[in-house]
C-alpha cells in the first residue's frame, strides 16, 4: 500500500465489490489507520455497516426499522414462517453483506422458493412494502450530520428494486418537517461519532410511517444531481477533519 504514503485521509469511494471480500477490505481500511492515515468513514463504522444486522441496533436505539427477521441462512420454511410473522403474502431476502440489490429474491405465497432453496449467506427477510413501488424509496444525504438533500427512488415499471441497475430512476425530493425528523433521528442513533457522511434509504410503512430500509455509511453514492451544493460541503467537512 506504498502509494497511500503521503495522505492525510482516503475517502472511500467505488468499492463495489466489498461484499465479496469483506475480511479483504476491512483489513487494508485497518492498515491505513494504524499507518495514522485518516479514513473516511472510518474502518470502525464500515465494520459495523457491513452486516446489516446493525438494524437491529437501531431499533433498539428508538428507530423505526422495516420489521426484519435475522438468519445465518435461510430456507424455503424460513420463507414461509417470515410470511405468517408479518402477516403478508410478500417478503424480501437479502443479504446482511451484500449492495446494489444484488443477490436479493423477492417470493410471494403464490410465486415460493423450491423445497430445497437456500439463501446461500448470512441474510434478512422482510415484508415487501408495496409503497416502494407506488411512493418510492426516500433518501436523505446528510454531511458531517446536517442534512445536504433529498432523493425520490422509484423502480422501473414492472420491477420493486429501484437501482439504476434494474431500471430505476430518481428525482428531486424535498422532505416534509416531520419526514426530515424521522431522518435526523436515525442519524442521531448511529453508535459512534457523526460521520462524515451518511445517506439515510427510508420507505413508507402501511402505517404512514417512514422506516429504515438501509443506513449507508461505507461509499454510498451520493447523488450529485440532485444535490448541486454537495461538493462544497463535503470539502468544507474534510477541511475540517484535516485541520
Amino acid at each position: 500500500m506504498d502509494h497511500f504514503d503521503g495522505l492525510a485521509l482516503v475517502l472511500l469511494g467505488t468499492a463495489w465489490d466489498y461484499q465479496d471480500h469483506p475480511a479483504e477490505f476491512l483489513d487494508k481500511l485497518e492498515t491505513l489507520h494504524t499507518r495514522d492515515i485518516a479514513v473516511c468513514n472510518p474502518p470502525e463504522i464500515v465494520r459495523w455497516n457491513a452486516d446489516k444486522g446493525y438494524l437491529r441496533e437501531l431499533e433498539e436505539a428508538g428507530a423505526t426499522i422495516v420489521p426484519t427477521a435475522y438468519f445465518m441462512d435461510a430456507d424455503a420454511g424460513d420463507v414461509g414462517a417470515a410470511m405468517d410473522m408479518f402477516d403478508t403474502p410478500s417478503v424480501v431476502v437479502k443479504r446482511r453483506i451484500g449492495a446494489g440489490g444484488l443477490g436479493q429474491f423477492r417470493f410471494t405465497a403464490d410465486a415460493m422458493p423450491a423445497p430445497d432453496w437456500r439463501m446461500g449467506h448470512r441474510c434478512l427477510i422482510q415484508p415487501f412494502l408495496p409503497s416502494v413501488i407506488e411512493e418510492g424509496e426516500y433518501t436523505f444525504l446528510f454531511i458531517d450530520g446536517e442534512f445536504s438533500h433529498g432523493v425520490l427512488k422509484r423502480a422501473a415499471a414492472g420491477e420493486y428494486r429501484i437501482q439504476s441497475l434494474f431500471g430505476g430512476y430518481e428525482t428531486d425530493f424535498t422532505p416534509c418537517a416531520d419526514d426530515l425528523a424521522t431522518a435526523r433521528s436515525v442519524v442521531a442513533a448511529l453508535p459512534f461519532a457523526t460521520p462524515l457522511y451518511c445517506r439515510i434509504d427510508m420507505a413508507r410503512l402501511p402505517s404512514g410511517a417512514l422506516a429504515v430500509m438501509e443506513a449507508e455509511l461505507i461509499e454510498p453514492y451520493l447523488y450529485p444531481e440532485q444535490g448541486p451544493q454537495l461538493g462544497a460541503r463535503l470539502a468544507a467537512a474534510i477541511r475540517k477533519r484535516l485541520d
